[in-house]
């Protein structure tokens, strides 16, 4: 089965990014107040409990940091795909082929035209469920733009309806 998914994914894939700084500040934040507040606490009642708490600590912390890290949005001659996981179980990819997307879209704010980290959704024309929704993506209307760009040239070009 995987060979059949592989032999079938085209050559000529275009990257449109992955997730922006943005994103990690929660991760970020998180790891003052567990490696800043939980694991000293842990710490005063033995040294024992400080080093294991401090060692999951960092192991969800680094985690979180590779999850995010794995995001990879990009399209090939089928359609746009997502591209996430590290664990085996949560490798995957989803995606909308061009003849069934609507549109891709961003949401505006003050925070992500400073940042320029945007929530982009790129819709399916039938189902909801299956359209792709990914917050803090860096340089999102960029994205939008490039993929909206490229449907309107494959329907001019290949009758895409």
């Amino acid at each position: 089965m995987d060979q059949e998914n592989q032999n079938s994914i085209a050559s000529n894939i275009t990257s449109l990014g992955g997730k922006s700084w943005t994103a990690y500040v929660p991760v970020v934040l998180l790891g003052l107040l567990l490696l800043g507040v939980l694991t000293p606490l842990a710490s005063l009642l033995s040294i024992g409990v400080g080093v294991v708490v401090g060692i999951c600590s960092l192991a969800v912390l680094l985690y979180q940091f590779l999850e995010l890290k794995s995001y990879h949005l990009y399209f090939d001659d089928v359609g746009v795909w997502i591209y996430s996981g590290i664990l085996p179980w949560k490798k995957g990819v989803a995606g909308v082929k061009w003849r069934d997307l609507d549109e891709a879209t961003y949401t505006q704010s003050l925070g992500s035209w400073l940042f320029k980290s945007y929530s982009i959704r790129i819709g399916h024309r039938f189902t909801k469920s299956s359209e792709i929704v990914l917050s803090h993506m860096a340089n999102g209307q960029n994205i939008v733009i490039t993929i909206n760009q490229h449907h309107q040239d494959l329907i001019r070009t290949s009758g895409l309806n």
